[in-house]
């Protein structure tokens, strides 16, 4: 069932499944995916009598932002104000969240800086709180290197090239990603729809310019950046999944994670999985949510 759930900036469009009194699960999308990601999960967490929430992130799907003069963000504190926003609009007290890519980094904000709302945390490649701070050190070669659609999207070129061709930059992204996964073209459409929201591109880019220090952010989000920025722990019980193929962020790069974690936390690598976890390993991603308390 879609729902359409109002938060003091968005529209949030949200399909939920399996029984209304179940244990609440929501299952955060990265870029460039979409709530399709999870449709192997979805059915195995249902069959196991859990409530499953898959938002539209803001930027994609039928989500849309309530004012015109609302700033298209995609910061990371406006991806965890939206998913603290949306618990509210629910009327969820608590719940597992779990997310990978820009999903990971808004219920690993959550887990951090409101764990009372959440029972436990899985989150795609660990600790997913951006540090803006140390942003500007360059990394080693061969990490920038697969990060060279960020640096060209802080470019006007990137953002042209973006508008022109959303689908062309998210298909090569999900080939890069995952090298493994031979998904075919019935799959990527699913999840292209998405990228046609009007403020998919504003969203995309002011969120790849603000992890640099390159673009400022929402003044309404400046006391979430500035908790933060501070790197908090994350107390909850945790599950890091990270794929063994990740084309972006190798496995290696979680491996001392687990000082960011100070409750129960378990790192799973997956081999020949590579960045979009839940849709290429949904038994394997199941089963971190169903391993953790569900409230």
């Amino acid at each position: 069932m879609m729902r359409s759930l109002r938060t003091p900036v968005l529209d949030i469009a949200c399909e939920e499944s399996g029984p209304p009194d179940g244990p609440p699960v929501l299952l955060l999308h990265g870029f460039p995916y979409a709530p399709r990601a999870y449709d192997g999960v979805v059915a195995r967490l249902v069959a196991a009598g859990r409530r499953c929430l898959v938002p539209y992130l803001r930027g994609y799907g039928p989500t849309r932002f309530l004012a015109a003069e609302t700033p298209r963000s995609g910061q990371q504190a406006a991806l965890g104000q939206d998913l603290l926003d949306l618990l509210d609009a629910l009327r969820i007290e608590r719940a597992v969240v779990a997310g990978y890519d820009w999903g990971g980094r808004a219920a690993c904000i959550v887990a951090a800086l409101w764990p009372a709302r959440v029972a436990g945390l899985v989150t795609g490649t660990g600790y997913n709180i951006q540090d803006i701070a140390g942003a500007a050190r360059p990394a080693p070669a061969e990490q920038e290197h697969r990060w060279w659609y960020q640096y060209y999207f802080h470019t006007e070129r990137g953002r042209a090239g973006l508008e022109a061709d959303r689908r062309g930059i998210a298909r090569l992204l999900w080939r890069l990603w995952s090298p493994d996964w031979a998904f075919d073209d019935a799959t990527f459409a699913a999840s292209a729809s998405a990228f046609d929201n009007p403020d998919f591109v504003s969203v995309v880019i002011q969120s790849y310019r603000h992890r640099y220090g390159y673009a400022a952010g929402d003044p309404a989000l400046e006391a979430v950046e500035a908790a933060l920025a501070a790197r908090p722990t994350i107390t909850v019980p945790s599950i890091n999944l990270h794929g063994g193929s990740d084309g972006v962020g190798p496995a290696e790069g979680s491996a001392g994670h687990h000082r960011f974690f100070t409750g129960a936390y378990d790192r799973r690598v997956l081999p020949r999985i590579g960045h979009n976890l839940p849709q290429e390993a949904p038994e394997a991603f199941a089963r971190a949510v169903l391993d953790l308390p569900p409230g």
